[in-house]
């Protein structure tokens, strides 16, 4: 079944490699690995780019890194979205007596990503690009997208779950299939630890 697959990048990140030693992941051998069966035609990737912060100036070294990492993959797209960073003032959870009941703190969201990802789901369903979608994500903001794949245009939607031991129970009761994307599956899908593209050679972060 002719296949794209579609990744929200910071779901897949912080529900199966932040805080792993897996973070040179290689998504295209991830979708093979997890879709045998299916003829992966295009893999999309949807984040946004980092900052650097004080107590961690090389983050977006770190990312540009991993993303040329991902352009050695031939059939596969990396989408923008974009992040806002405001003050806000917070209600502490345990004030004490006699203290300051809330906080300011730096607030960041991703902007953009789910978005950009359910409008290619929905363009390239009416154009008939694919016969499965794949959607790596956890998201249960993506309900309504899958809902029109699936009830309008009669194609199947695949969610590769990133949260294997928190599904999302709207996805799961909308989506055609749910698989749960595993540590095994993460480690054995590792790019080699140096790559080469038009630019040279690189090599994946000595820390991370």
């Amino acid at each position: 079944m002719k296949t794209i697959v579609y990744v929200d990048g910071f779901n897949l990140y912080y529900g199966a490699v932040k805080g792993t030693p897996y973070k040179w992941l290689n998504i295209s051998t991830l979708c093979q690995r997890l879709l045998p069966k299916n003829q992966i035609v295009q893999i999309k990737y949807f984040t946004a780019l980092v900052s650097a912060r004080p107590d961690d100036p090389d983050k977006p070294v770190r990312q540009q890194i991993f993303l040329r990492a991902l352009r050695t993959i031939p059939n596969l797209q990396i989408f923008y979205g974009h992040f806002l960073e405001h003050v806000v003032r917070m209600p502490l959870a345990h004030p004490e007596p006699n203290r300051p009941k809330t906080v300011e703190v730096i607030k960041t969201e991703e902007k953009g990503s789910g978005v950009n990802l359910a409008a290619h789901l929905i363009n390239d369903g009416y154009r008939r690009r694919y016969e499965v979608a794949a959607i790596v994500s956890n998201d249960s903001d993506l309900v309504e997208p899958i809902k029109i794949v699936r009830q309008e245009l009669n194609l199947s939607v695949i969610v590769l779950n990133p949260f294997p031991k928190h599904p999302s129970n709207e996805l799961q009761k909308h989506a055609t299939s749910v698989k749960p994307i595993r540590q095994g599956a993460i480690a054995a899908s590792q790019f080699p630890p140096t790559l080469v593209d038009a630019n040279g050679t690189f090599s994946k972060p000595s820390t991370w």
